[in-house]
């Protein structure tokens, strides 16, 4: 049974990422657990008179959005029926990236599902701050759903690599239960730089990832350039990859794809699903 938490703002975009999330794992046993977390507003009056309605501002918002928690399990039950997934609901209000490490470790959760929402210049490379502190604070895989990005069976799975760090087969577990359920291919790519040969360390690495993923269908690829996001993009549009997934272990990699301060026309961040992994 694998525990996902999605957090949901109610819109759109949130909405598209419960979705994705239903389809993706239709056919394995799922608790999904739907929460809310309403921010902390900032309230001017009387100390004691503070308190007071602060309390009951709180109760007041936190019914409210237990209502469109129910409204949003009444809106499942009308996608495809799926006796496979049972749903938990909870709203919190305070802290989001607090509220979301206890959820994870309450709830013993597997794979955190975020939609995020995409913009043009500047904030067109930007995950959006709930999804990039979780990504960043939360130990726990993360699936980032663009707000365009529509479902659909992922037949090609990017693992963008360097080779220079070891694996942990838990880190890994993500992509291949995700092979594995979906009947997917892994393409596991190298961002080379010109004349630059795999070390030694590199060579074991590149071993281990053939060894582990043995029993799905895999392959690895190595495109020539100087910015990984280039040659992510370039791998991604044309092999029409469905899914991206890379280990938050090298940070530094991972931020030059999703957290680049320049601005990039990175058109995959505005379609394809990113899935983020972490160390158990």
């Amino acid at each position: 049974m694998k525990n996902i938490l999605i957090p949901t703002d109610f819109s759109e975009n949130a909405w598209n990422a419960i979705k994705y999330g239903l389809a993706l794992y239709k056919k394995i046993h799922c608790n999904f657990h739907l929460i809310h977390v309403h921010p902390i507003v900032a309230f001017a009056g009387g100390e004691a008179a503070m308190y007071a309605s602060q309390e009951l501002m709180e109760r007041n918002l936190l019914k409210e959005s237990s209502k469109k928690l129910e409204k949003i399990l009444i809106d499942i039950e009308h996608l495809p029926f799926n006796t496979k997934h049972t749903f938990h609901t909870s709203v919190f209000y305070g802290f989001f990236t607090d509220h979301i490490k206890q959820q994870v470790e309450d709830n013993n959760i597997d794979l955190i599902i975020m939609g995020t929402k995409g913009a043009s210049g500047l904030q067109a490379v930007s995950m959006g701050s709930n999804t990039g502190n979780v990504i960043t604070k939360v130990k726990c895989a993360v699936l980032a759903i663009p707000e365009d990005a529509e479902y659909r069976r992922p037949k090609e799975i990017a693992l963008p690599t360097d080779y220079q760090m070891g694996y942990d087969i838990k880190v890994l577990e993500d992509v291949k239960d995700l092979s594995l359920i979906n009947n997917s291919a892994v393409r596991i790519l190298y961002a080379a730089k010109i004349g630059a040969e795999l070390t030694n360390e590199q060579l074991k690495n590149k071993k281990f990832l053939d060894n582990y993923f043995k029993d799905v269908e895999h392959s690895f690829h190595t495109v020539t350039g100087n910015k990984l996001e280039s040659v992510v993009q370039c791998f991604t549009e044309s092999r029409d990859i469905d899914l991206i997934a890379m280990v938050a272990k090298n940070l530094n990699f991972l931020e030059r794809i999703l957290f680049r301060p320049t601005v990039e026309k990175i058109s995959y961040h505005t379609k394809v699903p990113f899935l983020v992994l972490h160390e158990k």
